[in-house]
């Protein structure tokens, strides 16, 4: 039962996808921590969710391009170049995303707590599905355009 147990966890590991969510969870905690001290300063809900998930983005580059897409980040040059910017616009659209949802939350009255948790999982989706689809594709040539 133990060598199964370990054998399962192992193959967990290598699935991208659970070392994305790890990643993300890591970023999130950054995001959301820096979210709520911004908000405790008094700044606006809409704003301080923008500075939060810029800060995770730094982040979530740093982990994305070490531990979970390690194999298919570009060696440099050019390609780099292209996929950090991928990765950036990426970013972005979560970024949009997420101060679209909280403002609008907050905008409507709502608690911008919970307006962030929606956030979380639209922008989480839409990430995964633009960076492991786009921005670390396993053909580098596919990533030009």
């Amino acid at each position: 039962m133990t060598e199964a147990l370990v054998s399962i966890l192992a193959k967990l590991r290598d699935l991208r996808l659970i070392r994305y969510i790890l990643a993300s969870v890591g970023a999130l905690a950054v995001d959301v921590g820096s979210f709520l001290a911004f908000m405790g300063l008094g700044v606006a809900a809409a704003p301080a969710s923008a500075m939060g998930y810029s800060l995770g983005i730094l982040a979530h580059w740093l982990m994305s391009s070490r531990a979970v897409f390690q194999d298919t980040v570009a060696e440099g040059g050019l390609a780099r170049t292209r996929q950090k910017a991928l990765f950036v616009i990426s970013a972005l659209i979560g970024l949009a995303l997420t101060t679209a949802i909280v403002g609008l939350g907050d905008w409507a009255g709502g608690d911008p707590r919970l307006a962030k948790g929606v956030a979380i999982i639209v922008s989480f989706t839409a990430t995964w599905i633009l960076r492991s689809k786009i921005v670390f594709r396993s053909d580098p040539s596919a990533r030009s355009g």
